[in-house]
């Protein structure tokens, strides 16, 4: 499934009514961001390939031994078996994302969201504000993963502890398919953690960045 297959536009506008709704009360920025998923993976397509030209081979020597009218005793042929198995084995990898998430550890799922997030907190310009008090709250479908990060604005008064909440709740959303509001609730629990910490829109507060949710592939 798409990004734009996931939101409709009524999704799409309450999300950038409660960015804006959230920024008229704050001093900062919050910009939501979804991206499908993180990374290429290609490791898991050489573990796909490998699983399956693995099992084809094995299947050769079962039916040698124990089911002789079954038996391949070309070395060419065998060869042909177990590389076009090896080719399946990738493509089917590459293409059921189900079992690419499973044959991926999550060491490598972690590391590329983190990678992920930082590189859209570079390219949303979420760093971008006067007082470096930008909020990205980034969501990445595949690897059933929730990060917030704030700028150093906000990170050097706010606790992580509080932005693991929203993240645990905004997770518990999305696995009951709540995606928008679950992203409504959490953009209006860091406006809550901002006020709790003095970050209260002033007179001479503009917007700094576009209120939209982002979508990248």
């Amino acid at each position: 499934m798409s990004l734009k297959q996931r939101f409709s536009e009524q999704d799409l506008a309450r999300i950038k009514a409660a960015v804006k709704d959230a920024e008229s009360k704050i001093s900062g920025e919050i910009v939501p961001v979804f991206v499908e998923k993180s990374g290429y993976y290609t490791i898991a397509n050489y573990r796909g390939a490998m699983i399956l030209a693995s099992f084809a081979f094995s299947l050769i020597v079962i039916f040698d031994r124990y089911v002789p009218s079954l038996s391949v005793y070309d070395p060419l042929l065998i060869f042909v078996v177990v590389v076009v198995s090896g080719v399946l084995g990738a493509i089917i990898t590459h293409y059921v994302l189900p079992i690419k998430f499973w044959l991926l550890s999550q060491f490598h799922l972690d590391q590329s969201t983190r990678k992920r997030a930082e590189s859209a907190f570079l390219e949303e310009e979420v760093f971008n504000t006067r007082h470096r008090t930008g909020i990205m709250i980034f969501v990445s479908f595949f690897e059933h993963e929730v990060m917030v990060m704030a700028d150093r604005g906000i990170s050097k008064v706010v606790g992580q502890k509080e932005w693991d909440k929203i993240v645990g709740n905004l997770i518990e959303q999305i696995r009951k398919g709540n995606v928008t509001d679950g992203m409504i609730a959490a953009i209006n629990r860091c406006t809550e953690v901002l006020l709790e910490n003095g970050f209260v829109r002033t007179k001479d507060d503009v917007n700094e960045l576009r209120d939209d949710l982002r979508l990248e592939d």
